[in-house]
């Protein structure tokens, strides 16, 4: 009789048994939450903007969400809008691209080469040093108005990023893994398939994602300076006018082109690291006992 009572007591009935809480997975519902939160912030900024425009903030100074509205319109409904805007874009995609190679070969030739490297790597810090944008006027007496003198305004904020990044990446390639590869046999191609291209995939890719927007700054500056068409011209322009409306629609389009570029980073970024076993991977919750 005693043994029951113990077994009743010492064991809880089925019904009234406390299960354990079931803990929120991190995924859709906070990915949803998070975007949510992030247009009430972009709401509440445009709502504030429309009702203090004109009895807080000159209107002529930051006009209004709605007037910005039908200046983009306006913008996008012409073809001199897209004509500008398509040679913002071509001006910066070979500005870019023109950096990154300009740049990668230089911090692989400086970098592989250590005598060279501390030769001219003063040399380049000092040419870093001068800002990209007091070199435009001087790019203009080369390359005229057209757009190969902004294509090289950017190339230069570029190129110097990425040259960084690879340069002090060969710096700091582990010694003891390209002898290992050497003492197995490996040859130059192996050292650069297992050590180099891993070593550099991180810096090279940060350097990318850095050097998007200097390659947009530039380009909009070199507009800005000298140029017949571009967004910076009609962002010039506009200043110009005191048309606030239609230098926000203009920065409107700046930042499109920015997230755009800097998501197609992003994605050869993951995909890159992916392939090379590089990217990290998410710890899956350890259930508690």
């Amino acid at each position: 009789m005693a043994t029951v009572t113990d077994k009743a007591v010492t064991e809880p009935h089925p019904e009234t048994a406390v299960r354990p809480a079931r803990k929120a997975r991190p995924g859709w519902n906070s990915t949803i939450s998070v975007v949510a939160l992030r247009i009430l912030v972009i709401i509440v900024a445009l709502v504030l903007w429309q009702a203090m425009s004109g009895p807080v903030v000159p209107e002529y100074a930051v006009s209004k969400p709605t007037d910005v509205y039908d200046a983009l319109v306006t913008m996008l409904g012409s073809s001199t809008g897209w004509t500008d805007i398509k040679v913002t874009t071509v001006e910066v995609l070979a500005g870019f691209g023109l950096g990154v190679a300009a740049g990668t070969v230089m911090g692989l030739v400086l970098g592989s080469f250590p005598l060279l490297g501390r030769v001219l790597e003063p040399l380049v810090a000092a040419l870093n040093g001068i800002p990209k944008i007091a070199l435009a006027p001087l790019f203009l007496l080369f390359f005229g108005i057209g757009p190969w003198s902004k294509i090289t305004i950017a190339m230069t904020g570029v190129a110097f990023v990425v040259f960084y990044n690879v340069y002090l990446g060969l710096r700091l390639r582990e010694r003891e893994l390209v002898e290992v590869v050497q003492v197995m046999g490996g040859h130059k191609h192996h050292v650069l398939g297992y050590v180099t291209i891993p070593t550099l995939a991180a810096p090279f890719f940060a350097a990318l994602k850095t050097g998007g927007p200097l390659a947009i700054l530039g380009v909009i500056g070199g507009e800005f300076i000298a140029s017949s068409e571009g967004v910076g011209h009609e962002l010039f322009t506009a200043a110009q006018n005191l048309d606030a409306a239609a230098e926000f629609a203009g920065l409107i389009v700046l930042v499109v082109l920015t997230l755009t570029l800097n998501g197609v980073l992003s994605a050869l970024d993951t995909y890159a690291l992916k392939r090379l076993g590089l990217a990290p991977r998410r710890r899956r919750p350890q259930p508690k006992s």
